[in-house]
């Protein structure tokens, strides 16, 4: 019985392995073959900027509300809503660094931008309002808000799914 145990965790450590250097190859070759992401996108004039600017305000009180109702009922003591209110905070954040980034490159034409070649972007602010250039530059950052709260959403999901299997998790309040 014991050796047939041994066979199949064996196996089990085999087949992990495998998944894992399968998962590492497809990102490598995903890193290899990077082409610029585009994150921010332009829209139609003007309907569409002013839709997509107004759903990224709608985002941010939604996210607002969910944070600001997850302490008001007590739920972050638990780990895996407290990762869900971390994520909402930066989706609050990633939205409002959108909508900064959309107003300046698509609405107030106090910025000038001229893509050279791939790789290269050309500013040029209005005469006295050279400081919107390096605010243009941390507003297209936006995947460092996105990204991680995002993955703290997955955390928290995950977190709150195994408590729910483990049949931990307290009867929810209403």
């Amino acid at each position: 019985m014991t050796g047939v145990l041994v066979f199949f965790t064996e196996r089990l450590r085999s087949i992990r392995a495998g998944r894992f250097f399968l998962g590492f190859a497809v990102w490598i070759a995903s890193v290899l073959s990077a082409a610029p992401a585009l994150a921010t996108q332009t829209h139609g004039e003007p309907e569409g900027l002013v839709v997509h600017q107004m759903a990224h305000i709608l985002f941010a009180l939604s996210m607002g509300t969910l944070a600001y109702w997850l302490g008001a009922r007590g739920l972050t003591v638990r780990r895996g809503w407290r990762l869900i209110r971390y994520a909402a905070v930066l989706l609050i954040v990633w939205n409002l660094d959108a909508f900064v980034a959309h107003l300046l490159d698509e609405q107030t034409g106090f910025l000038t931008v001229q893509q050279i070649d791939p790789r290269h972007l050309f500013l040029a602010p209005q005469p006295g309002l050279e400081v919107l250039a390096p605010l243009y530059y941390l507003v297209k950052l936006d995947h460092l808000w996105c990204v991680p709260a995002l993955i703290f959403l997955f955390l928290g999901l995950r977190c709150l799914a195994d408590e729910s299997e483990a049949g931990g998790a307290p009867p929810e309040a209403s």
